[in-house]
């Protein structure tokens, strides 16, 4: 299996440009798990600091609107996006270690993921930093990414809300 995951690992934007070295380092630290549709793995506000990265399979990544508006219903839960194999959720953690922003929903029968856990993960960039600047580096690419997709969705609202406006006058 540490083959396999040293596999999934290496087509997994995170960890490009690793070695197999050091993508093995990396699977050494990973639990795998699976799981069945509907499994809730994180719940938004909780405070948890694991990464995941999706091995087969996929999750839904949820939100509950009442947290910014009190004009949709309590319990009615949004969709946001799905995630794929080798994508990566949870990657936020590894950074602030602050609440979640999102609950993570499985939305495919046996989604296989491999957790790795933030203490693990910061030991073996400590112990090797080459491979901590590359996850570094690679893990704020990432984030950019998902900042620029995120403020993107927001200006399509924008549009949509102010043109909603100006047909409604």
């Amino acid at each position: 299996m540490q083959q396999s995951i040293s596999a999934i690992l290496s087509v997994t934007d995170i960890f490009d440009t690793f070695t197999e070295t050091q993508l093995q380092l990396v699977a050494a630290l990973c639990e795998s798990q699976t799981y069945q549709t509907g499994d809730v793995l994180l719940r938004e506000n909780d405070q948890t600091t694991e990464m995941y990265v999706i091995a087969r399979g996929g999750v839904e990544v949820i939100m509950n609107p009442t947290f910014v508006s009190n004009d949709v219903t309590e319990g009615e839960m949004v969709v946001l996006t799905e995630l794929r194999q080798g994508q990566v959720f949870g990657e936020v953690a590894l950074v602030d270690q602050g609440m979640r922003s999102a609950t993570i929903r499985v939305s495919q029968a046996n989604t296989v993921l491999l957790r790795i856990a933030r203490k693990r993960l910061m030991q073996l960039c400590d112990t090797y930093p080459e491979l901590g600047y590359k996850l570094m580096k690679n893990l704020a690419a990432d984030l950019a990414f998902k900042i620029r997709n995120t403020d993107l969705t927001i200006r399509q609202y924008q549009l949509m809300l102010s043109q909603s406006k100006l047909d409604a006058s």
